[in-house]
């Protein structure tokens, strides 16, 4: 089959959107390819139907294990062969996943980077015949950018382990310095970058000075109707934000990283559905979004850099209708930045200290503890050696850049249980007809459970059994209560791993690599943001393409500075009406050109759409007449 017959018999779309098809094409043709799309722009898209073209096994490394499990979940459903392997599997789990993909049962496994330094891991990879591999958020992998992961670099080891393997990079933030670096440390044979334009041409960029953030917030969601998403740094601000809303009429829930699992699948579902229009979150809140209506985006606090606030303002106008990116600024914010970067990039000594109190924390002796593991509780931590939060998780993070820990603050556990009970002595067990589905459904799926404890997919359960998760959770709870089984629900948690023995914390090496350049480089990001926050002339829209180096010689005439520029404020339609109307007038024969001025607008948005159309190439002046270079439809 032809690559658009695949996009049609497992997907039904009739065509691909922006550079899809580019990319592909590439990456098909054996290419290293690394692919830049903005968000929402179908990057799923580009790894999954090369690989139906070709024979074996697609392997797709991300950090994001809610997105993994779903994208396999959605593959499935599609007919497609998928599984995926991440923290919280017990090994005779990933012996058989693997196994499966040895003997060609599954077209695509996703992986956590973590998982490519296993050694039974990549023992199996051997054996499996991969057909490409898919490096999603390829940013992750490069020191300069904003969100590196250590573990990324795992993945040149397995490029080593796969000659010939062609390897599809993906990201929606990458500057010019990122994109090389990707490139660099995944080993490509060639430059070879397919950019989307990351222009959004229905979505402005708005900049608010305000003093109140909270009625500013509230004057905003009044004038633009629709679902919104409101992000804010602090947890417990999530809360009272939506508690602000609701009393002043919004419906809103909230929603950050230290809500069980449960509640924030919920919470989502409400929002995506429709069950109440506005979203307050952390940053936590956000990848795997499928809700194209997003008309608000607001922003309460400066995001750390440009490529973060342009991937959570990007989660507005999918549809492509208008919608807004607002960021809310007030003047102690820039003092508020200031001190990021000093509780970002602590003082050496302090980051000595964590090192060691962490040391203590585990009990781990010099020339102890590599390979390591153990759940983490920041909070206990530092309360327990009287720390400042934010320095000392910043300290575990550079910790970890410098390779000696592994801090991943939200390791996933899925849930286990064993049957104490013998499988004689359930049938002595008189429960109601729910709890009984529940339990034959679990034996139908798991064997060995009586022996030992089996890690369980409680979705899958629950949606065997027909029940909801509440319902399972409760079933589970009291028949642990009746001694017939343990029961250890899902959770996520934090881990440290030790990397490398215990050292004396004096020989900690800062490398500058690690360190000091970092640095440099995070306050270079600050300074862009205070940049783009306090521009008061030019356009944000070709700021932030700028940023990441892409030019637009025209205004996008749409954010708050385009409208200062002009002294209007029109709306999209309003200027489209004037536009057709000019074209009309210039398109007569021998008409004089003071009847654009007797059109019934504004002069001064007559002239706002004259510049407008001059940018677009609609018009030009000759001889001091202005031409109509183009039809306006």
């Amino acid at each position: 089959m032809t690559y658009k017959e695949i996009l049609k018999k497992y997907w039904g779309y009739d065509g691909f959107r922006g550079v899809q098809e580019q990319i592909i094409e590439s990456i098909g043709s054996g290419r290293d390819t690394l692919g830049l799309m903005p968000t929402g722009g179908g990057k799923s898209i580009t790894f999954q139907v090369p690989a139906m073209a070709m024979d074996g096994t697609c392997l797709v490394i991300t950090p994001l294990i809610a997105l993994m499990k779903d994208q396999v979940r959605s593959l499935r459903e599609h007919g497609i062969k998928a599984a995926a392997i991440h923290t919280g599997m017990d090994r005779d789990s990933i012996i058989a996943t693997m196994e499966n993909c040895v003997y060609g049962g599954c077209k695509f496994l996703y992986v956590s980077p973590e998982r490519l330094s296993s050694d039974l891991f990549l023992t199996k990879l051997k054996h499996v015949r991969i057909c490409m591999i898919c490096v999603d958020e390829s940013h992750c992998i490069s020191q300069w950018g904003y969100d590196f992961r250590p573990s990324y670099l795992n993945i040149s080891d397995v490029r080593k382990l796969l000659p010939g393997v062609p390897v599809l990079a993906l990201t929606a933030t990458a500057t010019p310095r990122v994109t090389d670096d990707i490139q660099d440390r995944l080993g490509f044979t060639e430059r070879n970058v397919i950019r989307m334009s990351f222009h959004r041409e229905n979505l402005s960029y708005v900049v608010r000075d305000t003093e109140n953030k909270l009625e500013e917030l509230r004057h905003i969601l009044d004038c633009v109707p629709g679902a919104g998403i409101v992000y804010t740094r602090n947890r417990r601000d999530t809360k009272e934000i939506s508690d602000y809303l609701e009393k002043n009429g919004v419906t809103s829930t909230f929603y950050h990283a230290g809500l069980s699992p449960e509640v924030k699948d919920a919470r989502q579902s409400i929002w995506t559905k429709g069950g109440c229009r506005i979203m307050v979150a952390t940053n936590a809140f956000g990848m795997g979004i499928d809700k194209p209506d997003v008309r608000t985006v607001v922003h309460m606090d400066i995001p750390d850099s440009i490529e973060a606030y342009f991937q959570e303002a990007g989660r507005a106008g999918r549809d492509g209708l208008r919608s807004y990116a607002v960021l809310l600024h007030s003047p102690g914010d820039r003092r508020t930045l200031s001190k990021r970067i000093s509780d970002t990039f602590p003082k050496e000594d302090f980051i000595r200290g964590v090192y060691d109190r962490l040391a203590y924390f585990h009990e781990m002796a010099v020339g102890d503890g590599r390979g390591c593991t153990y759940s983490f509780s920041l909070g206990e931590f530092c309360q327990h050696f009287s720390l400042p939060v934010i320095p000392a998780e910043s300290a575990l993070r550079i910790l970890t850049r410098m390779g000696y820990i592994e801090y991943i603050d939200e390791a996933d556990y899925s849930a286990k249980l064993l049957f104490t009970a013998g499988r004689d002595d359930l049938y002595r067990i008189h429960e109601d007809s729910t709890t009984e589905n529940i339990m034959n459904v679990i034996l139908r799926l798991y064997s060995g459970i009586f022996t030992d404890y089996a890690y369980i997919d409680e979705k899958l359960v629950c949606t065997r059994a027909g029940v909801d998760h509440e319902t399972m959770y409760m079933t589970m709870q009291n028949l642990q209560s009746q001694g017939v089984v343990r029961y250890v629900p899902r959770r996520r948690t934090p881990v440290i791993t030790w990397a490398r023995e215990r050292i004396d914390s004096a020989m900690l090496n800062f490398d500058p690599e690690f360190y000091r350049l970092r640095l440099e480089e995070y306050k270079e990001r600050i300074g862009a943001m205070m940049e783009y926050v306090t521009r008061r002339t030019g356009c944000r829209s070709r700021m932030l393409l700028h940023y990441f180096g892409e030019e637009r010689k025209q205004p996008c005439m749409n954010c708050d500075l385009c409208l200062e520029d002009t002294g209007d404020s029109m709306t999209r339609g309003q200027r489209d009406t004037i536009r057709t109307h000019i074209a009309s007038v210039l398109s007569m024969e021998n008409c004089p050109q003071q009847k654009i001025y007797d059109l019934p607008y504004d002069r001064r948005r007559i002239d706002s759409v004259l510049k407008f159309m001059t940018a677009e190439g609609e018009i030009s002046v000759r001889d001091g007449k202005v031409v109509l270079e183009k039809e306006y439809d």
